[in-house]
C-alpha cells in the first residue's frame, strides 16, 4: 500500500521494550469500585441506582442523558455504597458524582442482551444501538462516544473505516497487546462498525515497531478482501486521526472539520474490540487494557482492569513506583497529570506512568533563541513561537487567527523546544480561554436577544393597548356624536 508522508513530527525516546512483551494479565478484583458519572465527552450519564442497592456485572447503573452520551455498567455483582462526589481522574482535581459499588465476590451476572448472531444481515441502526447500549467509548483517549460517531455514515458519504493501531506515544503496548492477543476481536469489531458506517473498506493502520501485531492482524483479515492491514513509519504524533488519514490517503483534513468530510472515520483497536463483545455477546464495556510503566514502576505490566479501580490497587499489584517525580495518566505526550493516586480508572485510561526525574525531562526554561525548531516539527504547518508571543500578551484573537485553534496538542514542539519553553501549556490555555469567551460570547447574544425578545413583545402589548384604547376612543367619540346627532334631530322635531 502507497503511504504518504505527514509534515514534522518528532522521534521521542519509546521505551516500549519496558512492557511490550509483558502479556495481558487481569488485575484482582479490589475492595471497592468508583465509577463516575462522566467518564466521556458531552453529558453525565443519568443514575438507576439508589445506595443500598443489590447490582448485578453488567447492570445498567447509569443511563446515557442527550444526545452525546455514555451509560455506566456494573464491572461486577456487589452493592451500592454510597453516590457521592468523588476526585477526578483529571488535572483539575475537581470532584465529580461517582457511583460506588462495593464487590460481593460473586461475580454474578446480570441478564444480557441477546447476541445478534449475522451482525451483516441487521441494519446500521442496530448496531448503532448495541454500541450505545453497551457504554462504549473511543478507547485511545478521547473517550467520544461511539454510537455516534458511526451514525456518520448517515450525513456523510464514506470509503474507509481507518483502526488506528499505531500508537505512537511512548511506554504504552496495551494497543499492541490487544492486536497481538485478540486479533480476530478486533478485526470482526472492525467489520462490524465499517457495515454501521457505510464504509466499504477497512484499513488496519499499525506502526512498523509493532511486527507481531501487524502479523497476527493480517492472519486475521487474510479472509476478508475489504480489510487490509497497512504498516506505517514509526513517527509521532502518527496516531492523530488527521495525520493517520493523510498518511494513509493522502487525504488533508481541512480546518475545523472532520475526517468523516473526506471519507474517512478513524476509531481505536481497542474501541473494536468493544464492539465485537458488545454485539457477539451482548456485553457492555466494564474494563480495559492499561499500560502500567514508567522508571518508577517495580514491575511494569499490560493490566486488564476493572472500570472503576484506584490506581493505587493498580500500581500495588504492578510491584509499586519508588522515586516517582510524576504521574501521568496516557502517554507522557498528551496525558494528564494525576491529581491523586485515589482517582479510578476510566474509560479513557490507556496508560499510568511513574516517570522518574529523568524521565520528565524538567528544566527551568530559559527564553526563547529563534532556533525555529517548533516550526519543523510541527505536524500542524503552524508557527508554534509566533503564537506562544501572542498568547503570553493576551493577544487570544491574533493567536486564534494564525491556528492556535488547529493545535492538536501532541507536545512536538514542547518535547524538542531546546529552551524547555512549555509551549503546548500556552496553547491549551488559550485554546480553553477562547472557548470560554466563546461561551460568554453566544451567552451574552442570548442573553441579547431575549431582552431584545422581551422587549419587543412589551411593545407589542402596549402597541395593542394603544391601539385598542384608540379604538375605544373612537367608538366612544362615534357614540357621542350619534347621541348628540339625535338629540338635534328630536329637538328640530319639537320646534
Amino acid at each position: 500500500m502507497k503511504l504518504f508522508p505527514i509534515m514534522g513530527g518528532i522521534h521521542p525516546e519509546y521505551r516500549k521494550e519496558l512492557t511490550s512483551e509483558k502479556a495481558i494479565v487481569a488485575l484482582p478484583l479490589p475492595e471497592a469500585l468508583y465509577l463516575p458519572l462522566q467518564q466521556h465527552m458531552g453529558a453525565p450519564a443519568g443514575t438507576t441506582v439508589e445506595p443500598g442497592d443489590l447490582v448485578k456485572k453488567g447492570q445498567l447503573l447509569a443511563r446515557a442523558s442527550g444526545a452525546i452520551s455514555a451509560a455506566v455498567h456494573a464491572p461486577t455483582s456487589g452493592r451500592i455504597e454510597a453516590i457521592t462526589e468523588i476526585t477526578a481522574p483529571h488535572p483539575s482535581g475537581l470532584p465529580t458524582l461517582t457511583i460506588i459499588l462495593v464487590p460481593d465476590g460473586k461475580d454474578e451476572w446480570a441478564e444480557l442482551p441477546d447476541a445478534i448472531a449475522d451482525p451483516f444481515a441487521v441494519t446500521p441502526q442496530v448496531i448503532r444501538d448495541r454500541v450505545a447500549q453497551s457504554g462504549i467509548v473511543g478507547m485511545g483517549g478521547a473517550t467520544f462516544p461511539s454510537a455516534v460517531k458511526l451514525g456518520l455514515g448517515t450525513s456523510h458519504k464514506l470509503e474507509i473505516l481507518l483502526l488506528n493501531g499505531a500508537e505512537c506515544e511512548p511506554y504504552l503496548t496495551c494497543d499492541d497487546r490487544i492486536m497481538r492477543e485478540h486479533a480476530d476481536a478486533v478485526v470482526d469489531g472492525a467489520r462490524i462498525m465499517a457495515h454501521a458506517l457505510g464504509a466499504p473498506k477497512v484499513i488496519i493502520a499499525v506502526e512498523t515497531n509493532k511486527p507481531q501485531a501487524i502479523e497476527a492482524l493480517g492472519k486475521a483479515a487474510a479472509a476478508f478482501d475489504n480489510v487490509s492491514v497497512a504498516p506505517v513509519p514509526v513517527q509521532y504524533p502518527m496516531g492523530a486521526e488527521r495525520h493517520l488519514t493523510q498518511a494513509i490517503t493522502g487525504r488533508e483534513t481541512p480546518a475545523r472539520k472532520l475526517t468523516a468530510d473526506v471519507g474517512v472515520v478513524v476509531h481505536n483497536v481497542a474501541t473494536a474490540r468493544a464492539v465485537h463483545d458488545a454485539v457477539r455477546q451482548g456485553r457492555p464495556l466494564l474494563s480495559r487494557v492499561v499500560t502500567v510503566s514508567g522508571g518508577a514502576v517495580a514491575e511494569p505490566k499490560n493490566v486488564e482492569v476493572l472500570l472503576g479501580t484506584k490506581v493505587t490497587e493498580l500500581l500495588k499489584f504492578c510491584g509499586g513506583a519508588q522515586g516517582a517525580k510524576r504521574f501521568v495518566s496516557g502517554g507522557p505526550m498528551m496525558g494528564q497529570p494525576l491529581p491523586s493516586l485515589d482517582v479510578p480508572v476510566v474509560k479513557g485510561t490507556s496508560g499510568i506512568l511513574g516517570l522518574t526525574l529523568a524521565e520528565t525531562k524538567e528544566a527551568e526554561p530559559s527564553p526563547c533563541i529563534r532556533c525555529g525548531s517548533c516550526v519543523t516539527y510541527c505536524p500542524c504547518g503552524l508557527v508554534p513561537v509566533e503564537m506562544a508571543s501572542f498568547i503570553r500578551h493576551e493577544k487570544l484573537e491574533e493567536a486564534a487567527k494564525i491556528g492556535v485553534q488547529d493545535c492538536v496538542s501532541c507536545g512536538s514542539c514542547s518535547y524538542i523546544c531546546p529552551s524547555h519553553i512549555p509551549l503546548v501549556h500556552y496553547f491549551n490555555y488559550a485554546k480553553g480561554r477562547i472557548a470560554a469567551l466563546d461561551r460568554e460570547r453566544r451567552k451574552m447574544e442570548q442573553t441579547k436577544a431575549l431582552v431584545e425578545a422581551h422587549n419587543a413583545r412589551l411593545e407589542r402589548q402596549a402597541q395593542a393597548k394603544r391601539e385598542a384604547a384608540a379604538k375605544a376612543k373612537a367608538a366612544k367619540e362615534a357614540a357621542e356624536a350619534a347621541a348628540q346627532a339625535q338629540s338635534s334631530t328630536q329637538g328640530g322635531a319639537s320646534a
